[in-house]
């Protein structure tokens, strides 16, 4: 029996914790089923799914279900039987990385892994602190709300051990891409930071940072970056973890991970990924080296994880593989993610609210503002933007300092048709803001 959506939403506003909002929580959507890049509500109006990168491959993949069913209806069991899943998905997840990176722990979240990352560096490096970019969310844990200053500067404030770095935001950071080399002057900051850490007789184990910043506006770290920083941190004593939990899993299109943007030269020490994994599954997992996974070992503390990589979880990471390889994902991203931008960029050239265009495969950035040259965050107009789009049937959310970058990560089966979609209606949306001479920074709406 299906609930009225009042109902469902009265209930919920008296059994759920209210800090656990809704999207659109002046107008909640109830949505009761999903297919592919497509959202249906209880009355069977479909909405364009852009925001959904957990549904990594679609929602309702008959390839995952099957998976999914087939293994449950055989064996799901505590983690520490011995079972063929979970080596065969590590040694497939293995293939899509450096050498170097070939000891997997498995977990059941993004969260979960990044506080094991955590773990792993400290007892490797023997040091306490850590260096985060600014604006960065690694998770909901306390741990990781330590290292997230998009939510400890809300809350109880920077830890003495946490550091933070500058968000290299070549758009609106201290370096634009207009610097000869902003990856290195980026990074010197990381440098002088540490020093400013060694001064105080304090030692650094892991400069931790999502390989494309999302939380901060979907920014596109500048080349050269992350080399130039892993080779500060190693000298420090320290590791670099790369947290892919959203960015991993052939989203960028050119290459598997995020961080291989960075050059193939460039690798990390510890990596994190959790959401498109599992394609909705709570599936996570981190990756590490032999060096500090034995240095783990070492401690003598057994770490196991009774969920963590259980048969059922393992069977559907390994269809998600297949399907992002049978039905060519990478590529798709490739093509509608630069169709999506090209899109985007015509909007630039059309409308004067359009700051900056930023993206790659996709993971791509609108980030609107009142005035290009002072770069003055439209922030309002980007809040009418997304309910105007919710109006028209797609759905889409903000992120950014200043909650001003309209922001997409759709599942990856997103297409050309879809990307036309939303830059029409965003075309129109634009056009009515101007032709209305709506001031909405000025509490027009």
């Amino acid at each position: 029996m299906e609930l009225a959506k009042e109902e469902t939403l009265a209930m919920r506003k008296r059994l759920i914790g209210q800090s656990c909002r809704l999207f659109y929580s002046e107008s909640p959507v109830k949505i009761t089923s999903a297919k592919g890049q497509y959202l249906f509500d209880e009355k069977g109006t479909r909405y364009l799914d852009c925001i959904s990168n957990v549904q990594h491959v679609g929602h309702c993949h008959p390839s995952i279900t099957k998976a999914a069913a087939t293994q449950m209806d055989l064996l799901n069991t505590n983690t520490r039987f011995l079972h063929d899943n979970i080596v065969m998905y590590a040694d497939r997840l293995a293939a899509t990385l450096p050498p170097k990176l070939c000891v997997f722990y498995f977990v059941n979240s993004g969260s979960e892994a990044n506080d094991l990352a955590l773990r792993l560096a400290e007892q490797y490096t023997q040091h306490e602190d850590v260096i985060v970019l600014d604006h960065a969310y690694h998770g909901h844990l306390k741990s990781l709300i330590d290292i997230s200053p998009y939510k400890f500067r809300k809350l109880t404030g920077q830890r003495e051990w946490v550091h933070v770095a500058p968000l290299p935001d070549t758009y609106r950071g201290m370096y634009g891409a207009d610097q000869p080399s902003p990856g290195e002057a980026y990074a010197d900051t990381v440098q002088d930071l540490i020093e400013q850490v060694q001064s105080k007789g304090r030692k650094i184990a892991a400069f931790f940072a999502e390989s494309l910043p999302s939380v901060g506006g979907q920014i596109i770290l500048p080349e050269g970056y992350s080399a130039k920083v892993a080779e500060y941190v190693h000298s420090a004593g320290g590791v670099f973890v790369a947290d892919e939990v959203q960015t991993g899993f052939g989203r960028v299109g050119t290459h598997f991970w995020a961080f291989q943007l960075q050059g193939e030269h460039f690798c990390p020490d510890i990596v994190t990924m959790g959401k498109p994994m599992g394609n909705g599954h709570p599936l996570a997992c981190v990756v590490t080296t032999a060096e500090i996974a034995n240095a783990f070992t070492a401690n003598g503390v057994e770490y196991f994880n009774t969920f963590g990589g259980n048969p059922v979880s393992c069977a559907i990471g390994l269809a998600v593989l297949d399907v992002i390889e049978k039905e060519d994902l990478r590529g798709n991203a490739i093509r509608v993610g630069a169709t999506l931008k090209k899109l985007f960029t015509d909007l630039h050239s059309k409308h004067e609210i359009v700051g900056d265009v930023r993206g790659v495969g996709l993971f791509v950035g609108l980030e609107l503002v009142t005035d290009r040259k002072l770069k003055t965050p439209a922030t309002k107009t980007a809040a009418y933007v997304v309910k105007r789009l919710m109006e028209d049937h797609v759905v889409v959310s903000t992120d950014g300092p200043w909650e001003n970058v309209v922001k997409f990560k759709p599942p990856m089966c997103f297409s050309m048709t879809d990307a036309n979609q939303v830059a029409q209606c965003i075309d129109r949306i634009l056009t009515d803001i101007q032709t209305m001479n709506l001031k909405l920074e000025k509490d027009d709406i």
